[in-house]
């Protein structure tokens, strides 16, 4: 049978990207369910650790042995880690399905449109993406392309993409733009994990993690081949969140200052 009378379901000509997309999803959700597994003696240790040092009687903490309980610490810690990258590859594995079934496109209208400005901006370089009038966008007005977007999607791509190259990984800049999304869903995981420990404690940071790495509205806004700006837009509002509690609660000018490249990063 030929390929062009196959149905679009069953034309695989992108073979060898589907093949590799379907495996790293069946060994993320492998891992996944390992670290749902483990999820409980991550908890429990840590969780003990943190009402041993809120218990009302002190000295009940002080005599806990601090042998046993540096190496449960240094357990806990170790295994939360390893449930986190669990949880970052979940995110960006989940995100894939879209790659899997319809190949590696940019697809709607605004994604595309940001995809052509980091075109532009790989090829031109930044001053002359400030300076652009596209007589192309809001035909026949045409737009000022560097005043009127939001850059840090851009921005972030077109970096992404030059170091990628200067590393000698020699990727598309639709490549990078597609997978944009799915990597900063990871980020966006981690720094909810940071967050809700920050607020309420690891246990609830981890689990607060794995909801919005699964979440469907998230999804919906960060699969792969959807360039918008929520693709980086949800990780940066998290973490300057993160930022923001954690400047509070330590009043130190160093985090204050990252919260403000943060913020300023969301714009």
């Amino acid at each position: 049978m030929k390929r062009e009378n196959l149905p679009r379901e069953l034309d695989f000509g992108n073979l060898d990207l589907r093949t590799h997309a379907c495996k790293v999803v069946r060994i993320s959700l492998v891992l996944f369910q390992l670290s749902c597994d483990l999820l409980p003696f991550a908890v429990s240790p840590l969780t003990k650790t943190l009402s041993a040092q809120t218990s009302i009687w002190p000295f009940m903490a002080a005599s806990l042995p601090s042998k046993g309980s540096t190496l449960r610490d240094a357990f806990g810690n170790v295994l939360s880690f390893f449930i986190l990258i669990l949880i970052g590859v979940l995110a960006f594995s989940i995100r894939l399905f879209s790659v899997i079934k319809y190949e590696s496109v940019i697809h709607e209208f605004d994604p595309y449109f940001n995809y052509r400005v980091t075109q532009y901006l790989s090829k031109m370089g930044i001053y002359e993406f400030w300076n652009w009038f596209d007589d192309r966008t809001w035909y026949p007005l045409g737009r000022v392309i560097g005043g009127t977007v939001y850059p840090g999607l851009t921005l972030t791509a077109g970096t992404l993409w030059r170091v990628l190259n200067a590393l000698n990984i020699p990727l598309s800049v639709e490549t990078v733009c597609v997978f944009t999304a799915p990597i900063f869903s990871a980020f966006a995981s981690w720094a909810t994990y940071l967050l809700t420990k920050e607020v309420k404690g690891p246990g609830a940071g981890l689990t607060a993690a794995a909801l919005l790495a699964m979440v469907p509205s998230y999804i919906s806004r960060s699969v792969a081949g959807s360039y918008d700006n929520e693709a980086v837009a949800i990780f940066a509002l998290i973490f300057t969140f993160y930022l923001y509690l954690k400047t509070l609660n330590t009043g130190s000018l160093f985090y204050a200052t990252l919260n403000a490249i943060a913020y300023f990063y969301i714009g």
